[in-house]
């Protein structure tokens, strides 16, 4: 990232990195276009760790006053993140392509007012999705692994070394080193803690 300008080098996309985004200097990001949703107003809207990653068609939706924390090394490969309150992803992460990590589902309390929302938004360029539902915080801890088109919905919690199969749509809490795949996520089998094909090398002794 050019710090004075907050643009990325070779970028297709003519944005800024938004100045509440810190990212370690060793972090990479494709480009600035994932974070054209970006609209938080917080001071540390986004923060991502050392060795962090996320490659084209990640895009980071994070609400007026959401928080999205992205851990070292871990990897989104076009994953959509909507963060209305927080959201946060462990260190060595894997997020495979069309992830979807959601803590709001930026639906209205009723039906006229989900009306009126939509008769607003028609009028706005940009055009997004405003909510006066509260959001619930998701987070994935370290080591997790989630496969390609799965879905976290809001308030999910995902213990360190778990596996979320392929197109799962997760709704509930996912255990520690624990394996569930499926519409919705069922649990499929235990993994071992000490293997060391599972573990951080902050963990390994």
């Amino acid at each position: 990232m050019t710090e004075s300008a907050r643009t990325l080098p070779g970028d297709w996309y003519p944005g800024t990195i938004p100045p509440n985004a810190l990212l370690d200097e060793t972090a990479y990001i494709e480009t600035t276009f994932s974070f054209s949703r970006c609209h938080s107003q917080a001071p540390r809207a986004f923060t991502m760790g050392y060795g962090a990653s996320a490659y084209l068609g990640t895009m980071f939706d994070i609400g007026r006053i959401g928080r999205l924390h992205v851990g070292k090394y871990a990897l989104l490969h076009g994953a959509w993140i909507t963060c209305d309150t927080e959201v946060t992803i462990g260190d060595y992460t894997l997020c495979s392509w069309n992830v979807v990590i959601m803590d709001t589902y930026r639906a209205q309390s009723s039906l006229a007012k989900h009306r009126a929302m939509l008769e607003r938004t028609s009028q706005h360029t940009p055009r997004r999705l405003d909510s006066d539902n509260p959001g619930h915080p998701v987070h994935i801890s370290d080591n997790v692994w989630l496969g390609f088109d799965v879905c976290i919905l809001p308030g999910v919690q995902i213990g360190e070394g778990a596996i979320v199969g392929a197109r799962s749509v997760v709704q509930e809490n996912v255990a520690p080193y624990t394996v569930v795949a499926g519409n919705p996520a069922r649990f499929i089998k235990h993994l071992d803690p000490t293997d060391s094909v599972l573990q951080t090398p902050s963990n390994r002794s």
